[in-house]
């Protein structure tokens, strides 16, 4: 087993598709396409690209750290009681365990994913 994994940003084998729970979604019709990539350490890491179609879901992150780093589209994060952020294609950012908000796909956003 290689300890060197690339993340292919235009994956050719079939995604996992999602749409959000009715408890998480509050508005629009977005869908999700997720390129699962790798896994490790007993399945608590995962690597991969994930896609979204325009709409305004909650974000809930529990115990997860997620990384982003946004291949392309417009997204805006907003943090519980807090200002949105807007990030775009080249932009990067952390998501830490606790973190409870909202996420709104203002244009399709595909971005490369490392969740712990």
């Amino acid at each position: 087993m290689s300890l060197l994994k690339t993340i292919d940003p235009t994956p050719s084998f079939a995604p996992r598709q999602a749409v959000p729970t009715p408890e998480r979604l509050i508005s629009g019709t977005p869908s999700f396409r997720t390129w699962a990539q790798d896994a490790a350490r007993n399945d608590t890491i995962h690597t991969g690209v994930w896609e979204a179609t325009p709409g305004l879901t909650h974000s809930i992150k529990g115990e997860t750290f997620e990384f982003c780093h946004i291949l392309s589209g417009l997204v805006e994060i907003t943090p519980e009681g807090g200002e949105p952020v807007t990030y775009k294609a080249g932009d990067s950012f952390v998501m830490k365990p606790g973190f409870v908000g909202t996420w709104r796909t203002i244009e399709t956003v595909r971005k490369i994913y490392v969740t712990a």
